[in-house]
């Protein structure tokens, strides 16, 4: 019995691999009919397509590793005698990044309308060709970069003409591969329409891709200034304001005939000028169209024209007249300033110690170098800003000073953690700033006077919750900051005991807590240092450690100080 069952399964395998083997066509099958050079046939549109397939284009393409059935794979040895059509091939089998690229494209939405009724929207083998397909680097490629405008001119005829008249498509034919072709303003496979883009779509991802090139702007002795000035022209403002309407380099360049402006053919031609700004702006005039677009005026110079000479003068008797003028009013200010802060400061009687010596010392060394590490870190963090900007262009300059900046932090961190263990007034320093219970109950009361629900504001003796909460913050910002710091620092060492992870973990850490610091800083500290009426513009006691026992009496009326002899 077991020797019938495995019987009829050998049977059964033959039978299916001698079926596969029927199955597989051979080249030479298909040539037998396909080397024919007459053989066509007639689509549904009535349009004639050949069926020969050329073997030594074969041969020679990319493909020529592959079989027939390597792309025409749902054909059978039963072919042509079932007279089912081959269908299109799939080059997604092979090409699916592409032909999903593809699938977005103008082409293929073209083909999803107007299939049904015959007519023809590019496919891959209308760009590539069928069997001699090439890669684009060779020169009889239909996609080498000499060639695509007359591939592309097969359905696009007027487009591709201009394009070959153009300053691109002359730099094509001499040979310039840097030269913008077709692909390179609409894409390869995922061709886009430039009709229906933004005007900041096509200034900042079509022409800047070349126009703001250093090295093309150099090599080609075009200015360089070309993208910048224009996008701080109005044109420019509006169109990254999201402005639909405003005129993008095409509106006034042209998009495929683009000529230079010593050419009388060129939109920008001197004569032309009228037209081409009236296109947007009716009415326009010969006056209207001599304003310049592509005007640098922190780096022009006064031009040969009256107009030129007479703006570059304006601008600098302004520069001069605004420093002047807000110099004298800054100092004028200043003066009045000093002297009234002089007569409060005669006025007021500030008789109360409230800090020693030494944490002044400490509180102006954080203070430093806190202010240096948030300068030199957004610095590092925003290369191009002008925070970074104002400490130079050496990124190792500004590193090393982050990182000196930082040591110091550290080192008055250890500094004031043997104060605080050290000193007797170190250890009631943090004895008084020691968090109770009380409070959140003093909080919650001084919330409910701030609203006008409670009668009266809670007692507080010498540190309440503001001075208590900034202080632990600072305690912990020191530590997070730190360590995250000296990982981020020694990342060769660290990843030589953790995984690579900790590190970009540390950087976040870094990064965030040092926003949640400046920001706690400008909004918490500063108020009660600085904006807050009682003490504006500063509170001194930063400066000498003495406060008046009116303040005293008014925001900590249970600190002991105002129990002791003055």
């Amino acid at each position: 019995m077991k020797i019938h069952c495995w019987l009829a399964a050998a049977i059964v395998l033959m039978t299916a691999a001698g079926s596969s083997c029927r199955g597989a066509l051979k080249d030479s099958d298909c040539l037998d009919c396909h080397s024919d050079k007459t053989l066509a046939t007639t689509n549904a549109g009535g349009l004639v397509q050949t069926l020969f397939a050329d073997v030594s284009l074969l041969h020679a393409s990319a493909h020529a590793t592959n079989s027939c059935i390597s792309c025409h794979a749902d054909l059978t040895d039963k072919h042509p005698d079932d007279n089912v059509a081959a269908q299109p091939v799939n080059c997604a089998r092979c090409h699916a990044e592409q032909s999903m690229n593809y699938n977005e494209s103008v082409h293929a939405q073209a083909r999803k309308r107007i299939l049904a009724g015959g007519l023809r929207a590019p496919r891959c083998q209308d760009c590539h060709d069928s069997h001699g397909i090439l890669p684009p680097t060779s020169p009889v490629s239909p996609l080498h970069f000499t060639k695509v405008a007359q591939t592309c001119g097969r359905c696009h005829q007027q487009e591709a003409a201009d394009v070959m008249a153009s300053v691109h498509g002359k730099a094509v034919a001499r040979g310039e591969r840097d030269a913008a072709t077709c692909t390179d303003c609409h894409a390869e496979h995922k061709i886009v329409a430039l009709k229906s883009s933004t005007p900041l779509a096509i200034s900042a991802d079509v022409c800047s891709k070349c126009h703001a090139s250093a090295r093309l702007n150099s090599k080609y002795n075009i200015p360089g200034d070309r993208v910048k000035t224009f996008f701080e022209s109005y044109h420019g403002l509006a169109a990254r304001n999201g402005s639909t309407e405003a005129a993008n380099c095409a509106s006034c360049h042209g998009a495929h005939r683009i000529l230079p402006s010593s050419d009388a053919r060129s939109s920008i031609y001197k004569d032309n000028l009228v037209a081409t700004c009236g296109q947007c702006h009716p009415g326009a005039n010969a006056n209207f169209a001599q304003e310049k677009v592509h005007v640098d005026a922190a780096t022009a110079e006064a031009g040969v024209a009256l107009g030129g000479k007479i703006n570059w003068w304006v601008r600098r008797v302004y520069l001069v007249m605004i420093f002047s003028v807000v110099s004298l009013m800054a100092a004028h200010n200043l003066l009045i300033f000093r002297r009234k802060a002089i007569a409060r400061a005669r006025r007021e009687e500030r008789s109360i110690a409230r800090m020693d010596v030494s944490q002044r010392r400490q509180h102006l060394v954080l203070v430093l170098s806190f202010f240096v590490l948030a300068w030199t870190g957004f610095a590092l963090k925003f290369p191009d800003s002008f925070v970074a900007q104002s400490l130079g262009a050496d990124e190792l300059v500004r590193r090393w000073i982050h990182r000196i900046a930082g040591i110091i932090l550290l080192g008055a961190g250890f500094y004031h953690l043997v104060y605080v263990v050290v000193t007797r007034e170190g250890r009631r320093l943090v004895k008084d700033l020691a968090p109770r219970g009380r409070d959140l109950h003093e909080a919650v009361l001084n919330v409910l006077f701030l609203l006008g629900i409670a009668p009266v504001k809670p007692k507080i003796g010498r540190f309440g919750y503001p001075e208590k909460m900034e202080y632990w913050a600072v305690v912990w910002g020191t530590i997070i900051m730190g360590a995250t710091g000296l990982v981020i620092w020694l990342k060769i060492v660290v990843t030589g005991w953790l995984p690579g992870w900790v590190v970009d973990v540390a950087t976040t850490i870094h990064y965030y807590e040092a926003i949640l610091a400046c920001l706690a800083i400008l909004v918490w500290h500063f108020y009660h240092v600085i904006f807050d009426p009682d003490v504006y513009p500063l509170n001194r006691a930063v400066l000498d450690g003495r406060v008046s026992r009116e303040w005293l009496e008014e925001e900590h009326p249970l600190d002991q100080a105002l129990e002791r002899k003055q």
